[in-house]
């Protein structure tokens, strides 16, 4: 949800409404789909930069995993971040972004409150197990001091 789109919000957000608009005429049903979850809307991106319709893209597509928040087996590991995709480093200072949340909420999303109350949750859980594990390491470390 946090991901960031440069260009402003409005701008943005007319240009989602713009492939929203887009459907087969006979019958709609048939597609193109328009995901409106943050996540889904990344993986129809990343979907688009790969070869997905040979065997080598469908592999690495269903490699692929993307999710809203971050679910039970992965808020215990390392974040990573992938730093020439930072923004501070993709866009010039005082230029227009916009985050894929909040397009998502404008254009459909029905779960944008229910993300952010589970991530708040998530957080102090996060926060409490941090603060529990330095004070162990504080211990730890006067132990071997007096060792």
């Amino acid at each position: 949800e946090l991901l960031n789109v440069s260009g402003s919000f409005y701008r943005n957000k007319l240009k989602y409404f713009a492939f929203l608009r887009k459907r087969m005429n006979s019958n709609p049903k048939r597609g193109p789909f328009h995901f409106r979850a943050p996540s889904k809307i990344l993986w129809r991106t990343i979907r688009g930069m790969i070869p997905h319709k040979s065997k080598r893209g469908m592999e690495a597509l269903n490699r692929l995993k993307v999710f809203e928040g971050i679910p039970a087996p992965y808020d215990k590991t390392k974040r990573m971040v992938v730093p020439s995709a930072l923004r501070v480093l993709r866009l010039k200072p005082g230029r227009r972004y916009a985050s894929i949340g909040r397009i998502s909420k404008e254009v459909g999303w029905k779960y944008a409150d229910v993300v952010d109350k589970l991530e708040v949750k998530r957080k102090e859980k996060s926060a409490a197990y941090y603060d529990a594990k330095k004070k162990l390491n504080a211990l730890k470390a006067k132990a071997e001091a007096g060792a």
